[in-house]
């Protein structure tokens, strides 16, 4: 199949491949300017980008050398200063921000993506009522919900049009394959009528009572095959986290690359999250030790997603998320939290980002 460009509000975007947002640090400027050079959507994860500012340029908001208080764990200097840095390697094509809806201060995160030149903003993590509201100051800016069932969808969009006069431009339908948090609870994520080739048509379907809004499908695709597959079910593109995570413009560290590049098939499990939805990742020590009740002391530096409660739900499931996840991105493997998708057991090289648009739009060879 010969695929084709797409538009989203106003943006066009060459290639129909989104780059999934991946935080802490695994897709800031280098991944996402790479994929929107290369003529997909690259996307600037907003999640932990106080952790840039430190290891950047120092930054002193520090309290054992975390990131203290939500509005430095979302830093927005180093939002602006990873958007310039994309803008670099893509100039003027259209780069995106994924903003958590479960994020302490989401609005004003939106705000900042806004203003560091984010063209879409999309998120998850919860259904983003508020999210008109977050952008009434910048029309041109491109929403994009995600949601995973036609049901959310229907909400969402009476609601949009009843308090703002607003459609999305765009909605994803995240299948429950996807690497990090999911839009089920534990037990839905196994049911077959909620995997992505089931709940894709019915979103398509939702999708054209509210006019002409593409849906893009994720979670749990891998190659070209599987790209085709979900634009045959009514797709208009695709979005992808876990194969670029094997690419050489990554921001992971190496160590975070090994993980998901050592990992079986076995290794890959839905996990407990402070964020209330079960996130699937890498098994790793971090999972022994809080077995164990080992795991590194819950402190609450960040306060980083309301659902946690301050630290509240964290100790519930045993260890905090902006630590562990601050602590994959710095490569520790003993106490790093490790997202990947159901497939990342399949990643087997580091490739360039080009390389890896390439396969996807033409096949493997």
């Amino acid at each position: 199949m010969k695929l084709k460009p797409f538009k989203i509000g106003k943006y066009t975007i060459e290639k129909p491949i989104i780059q999934g947002g991946m935080g802490v640090g695994i897709s800031w400027d280098q991944l996402a300017g790479s994929v929107s050079k290369e003529g997909g959507l690259g996307v600037i994860s907003s999640v932990g980008t106080g952790n840039y500012a430190n290891r950047k340029y120092s930054d002193k908001v520090l309290k054992d050398n975390r990131p203290s208080e939500a509005n430095n764990f979302y830093s927005a200097k180093a939002l602006k200063v990873i958007f310039e840095n994309a803008r670099e390697i893509c100039g003027d094509k259209p780069l995106a921000c994924n903003v958590l809806y479960a994020s302490v201060g989401y609005d004003q995160i939106v705000k900042d993506a806004c203003e560091a030149g984010a063209d879409i903003i999309i998120t998850g993590a919860g259904l983003p009522l508020t999210m008109p509201e977050a952008t009434k100051e910048y029309p041109d800016v491109a929403l994009v919900p995600i949601v995973s069932t036609a049901k959310a969808m229907r909400i969402l969009c009476r609601r949009w049009q009843k308090t703002h006069n607003r459609l999305p431009d765009a909605v994803i339908v995240e299948g429950p394959l996807s690497g990090g948090h999911q839009g089920f609870k534990y037990d839905e994520c196994f049911l077959p009528e909620n995997q992505l080739e089931e709940i894709l048509p019915a979103v398509v379907e939702e999708a054209k009572n509210w006019g002409d809004i593409p849906v893009i499908a994720a979670g749990g695709i891998w190659d070209h095959d599987d790209i085709a597959k979900m634009i045959e079910l009514g797709a208009s593109a695709v979005q992808m986290g876990t194969r670029f995570i094997g690419t050489k413009e990554c921001d992971a560290s190496d160590n975070f690359k090994k993980v998901i590049l050592d990992a079986k098939e076995e290794d890959i499990v839905l996990l407990k999250s402070p964020v209330g939805y079960p996130a699937r990742g890498v098994k790793t020590n971090l999972q022994k030790m809080i077995e164990e009740h080992t795991a590194p002391k819950i402190a609450c530096v960040s306060n980083c997603v309301s659902p946690c409660h301050r630290g509240v739900e964290a100790k519930q499931v045993g260890y905090c998320i902006a630590d562990r996840l601050s602590d994959a991105y710095d490569g520790k493997l003993d106490t790093g939290l490790f997202f990947t998708g159901s497939n990342g057991y399949r990643l087997n090289e580091i490739i360039t980002v080009k390389e890896l648009m390439d396969k996807l739009m033409e096949g493997e060879n």
